[in-house]
């Protein structure tokens, strides 16, 4: 008898722990669509991110801005799924030391993310918003220098 309980709460144990793991992962499926290459051109230079999917619960993207020959901005981003939870680590060249910021998600769906960390200087806010056509909205937003800011950036995908 104490045999068959053991195998029972093992078996139980072994089903609870595969579900949790399918749970863990299907939640970052739901920002398949940020893979790709997307682009934004403008005359102040070419914005561009290029999203790869690294395994089932993360996902990793470049983000540049060129202004000519000049790279003006260098960023690294993980997205990751953790637990329930995603979270968006941005990592910038020559700041906080060049050590990756976190982000958790606040909400998720088919067409938007979003993500905050209101610790951070600035953004707060990070939103991604999948748009007709192939399209893509990133907005940063928050408090800079006191004053409220977004800046939102339309790119295509490539």
């Amino acid at each position: 008898m104490f045999q068959k309980i053991t195998l029972l709460v093992l078996l139980v144990a072994v089903v609870s722990c595969q579900k949790k793991e399918s749970v863990e992962k299907d939640k970052i499926k739901i920002a398949d669509w940020l893979i790709g290459n997307w682009e934004n051109t403008s005359p102040d230079g070419v914005l561009t991110e290029n999203w790869i999917k690294l395994n089932d619960s993360t996902f990793s993207a470049a983000s540049y801005f060129i202004k000519g020959k000049d790279t003006l901005h260098l960023e690294n981003i993980i997205l990751a799924q953790k637990g329930e939870t995603l979270t968006y680590f941005a990592t910038v060249k020559g700041q906080n030391d060049d050590k990756p910021v976190a982000f958790p998600s606040t909400s998720e769906s088919d067409k938007q993310l979003v993500f905050e960390n209101p610790k951070h200087d600035y953004p707060q806010k990070i939103t991604y918003t999948k748009g007709a056509n192939n399209t893509l909205t990133a907005e940063i937003s928050g408090n800079l220098q006191g004053k409220v800011s977004s800046e939102k950036f339309v790119m295509t995908k490539k």
